[in-house]
């Protein structure tokens, strides 16, 4: 069976979900898969894995996961001895939301910050012209512009992606630390 092995859900024909252990040594190769199980109910789950002898089960020393709770409750029952180790892509989606979720919130400050200023325009009867930065973009279009560099590495970012997230980071320092952050689970 192996000692490290990961659990999931996967939609394999129609939508519906089925519960995969498979072991991490081979790779997805010939020998990964040790269970697939229709469903993805804790319970069901259980009653179905329970069916691998224990010796086996209890010499799992590490189980990959991601934060489901039906999971962890999966591989607490199942592999006791296991530790749980929440996967990769998991943790690193979590972080690129909430990056995301930074950007967002200061693309709106900055829009009702416009809308304030085109109201003080027109109480004046000027016409509101954004300040614009040394790239062309205004503050929130540099915020709706930059949402795909910050998926991506810094060696992957055009020309234009470099400059605008330099100007980015200047304006919003919390976002480069963050986008820092999330690169180290890249």
């Amino acid at each position: 069976m192996g000692t490290h092995l990961s659990i999931d859900e996967v939609a394999l024909s129609q939508g519906e979900l089925y519960t995969i252990v498979t072991n991490k040594k081979f790779k997805g190769k010939k020998g990964s898969l040790v269970a697939i199980i229709a469903g993805t109910k804790a319970e069901q789950v259980i009653e179905h894995i329970s069916k691998i002898d224990y010796k086996k089960r209890s010499s799992v020393q590490e189980i990959t996961l991601d934060m489901a709770n039906s999971m962890k409750l999966i591989s607490k029952r199942c592999f006791s001895k296991a530790i749980q180790v929440t996967d990769r892509f998991h943790v690193q989606k979590l972080a690129l939301e909430a990056l995301q979720e930074m950007r967002i919130k200061y693309r709106w400050e900055a829009m009702d910050a416009d809308n304030q200023l085109i109201v003080l325009a027109k109480r004046e009867n000027k016409v509101y012209i954004p300040k614009l930065l040394s790239n062309g973009d205004s503050v929130k279009q540099l915020l709706a512009r930059s949402r795909y560099l910050l998926y991506k590495s810094r060696e992957k970012w055009t020309q234009n992606q470099q400059e605008r997230a330099q100007m980015l980071f200047e304006l919003y320092p919390d976002i480069k630390i963050a986008y820092n952050g999330s690169l180290k689970e890249r």
